[in-house]
């Protein structure tokens, strides 16, 4: 055999082992703990879904799955741990919509949510809800419409956090309805509704979530939901689909990511069993009472799914950080 030969063999000889092996540790993965870093504050919707991911995960894979929180900088120093972390499917994220697309196009971060993660499976969303004050004279969202239409500027709406979805729906709700409303800078959902209810805002965008208890009890009223269809425990709340606005579905929502290069026979596992996870009797149940949604997505078409969030919240929240920053405005 010729020399060069000999050393193509070893060569092609250690490809195939270091294959071999990667195929392996798949196979037998887990054999110990794997750490789901939460990169917010705790008790969240980020860590619900982690925490009934990594109680359903344990049972089914025999390993126990830990909730870890790392929150800070808007999710990145948690992201960074696991973008620095090895390939191995024992240190995951939850990754979301806010903190891997919105964000980003507001702020500069040293990470890419394509280069640096291994998408895994969707977890749960929650719908977008705008309420408004129970005496409102505009009962529904047309006569809003009709009246900012009428009087520029005169309408004030609530959202939480500059760069946050809920104020890029009403950005979009104002650009579909050709209106300007005045947008009043919130940092929490609780207090949104506590001055709607009190009579000092007129209209509020906030997770369903947050107002979902004060709905029921008619505190305050539902102007529209983002979701596809009426839900069942708000029929009077009508989604903006049907009032006109089909762009205004959408769901703040959360998934499982880990490092890059994460082995496909892993990613498929995991995917396998968050599917089965989130689907589960109580599991249903519980998102029922929250009011989360999830979608049955094997690896592959969560992998798009998050491509075109990327592709369609992308443009718009970089739009409204140019036009804040020559505003002179900024995060609050």
């Amino acid at each position: 055999m010729m020399p060069g030969t000999r050393k193509l063999c070893f060569v092609g000889l250690l490809c195939a082992a270091g294959l071999l092996s990667t195929h392996a540790h798949a196979q037998t993965w887990p054999t110990r703990s794997v750490r789901i870093v939460v990169p917010f504050s705790a008790a969240g919707t980020a860590d619900l879904l982690a925490r009934i991911a990594a109680d359903k995960l344990s049972a089914a894979l025999g390993e126990p799955f830990v909730v870890e929180d790392r929150p800070g900088a808007g999710g990145v120093i948690g992201q960074e741990q696991v973008a620095r972390a090895a390939p191995d499917g024992y240190t995951l994220v939850i990754s979301s919509l806010g903190s891997f697309i919105i964000n980003p196009a507001f702020t500069p971060v040293p990470l890419d949510p394509f280069k640096d993660f291994t998408h895994i499976a969707y977890l749960g969303g929650q719908p977008n809800v705008m309420i408004a004050n129970k005496d409102l004279p505009q009962k529904t969202l047309a006569d809003v419409v009709a009246y900012a239409r009428a009087n520029p500027g005169a309408v004030n709406y609530a959202t939480i956090s500059f760069g946050s979805q809920t104020q890029l729906i009403a950005v979009m709700l104002q650009t579909a309805a050709g209106i300007r409303m005045t947008d009043v800078p919130y940092r929490g959902a609780n207090l949104i509704v506590n001055d709607l209810m009190g009579g000092h805002l007129m209209i509020g965008a906030i997770a369903l979530s947050a107002a979902a208890g004060q709905l029921k009890a008619g505190a305050v009223r539902g102007l529209a939901i983002s979701t596809e269809q009426r839900l069942p425990d708000f029929p009077d709340v009508p989604t903006f689909k049907e009032q006109g606005y089909p762009e205004l579905v959408a769901s703040t929502w959360f998934a499982l990511s880990g490092p890059a290069g994460l082995p496909q026979e892993i990613v498929n596992r995991l995917n396998v069993e968050v599917v089965k996870a989130m689907h589960a009797p109580d599991v249903a149940a519980r998102f029922a009472r929250e009011a989360i949604d999830t979608k049955s997505l094997n690896a592959a078409d969560f992998n798009q799914f998050f491509k075109d969030e990327e592709m369609r919240w992308t443009p718009l929240a970089r739009r409204v950080a140019a036009e804040a920053r020559a505003a002179g405005e900024g995060p609050r």
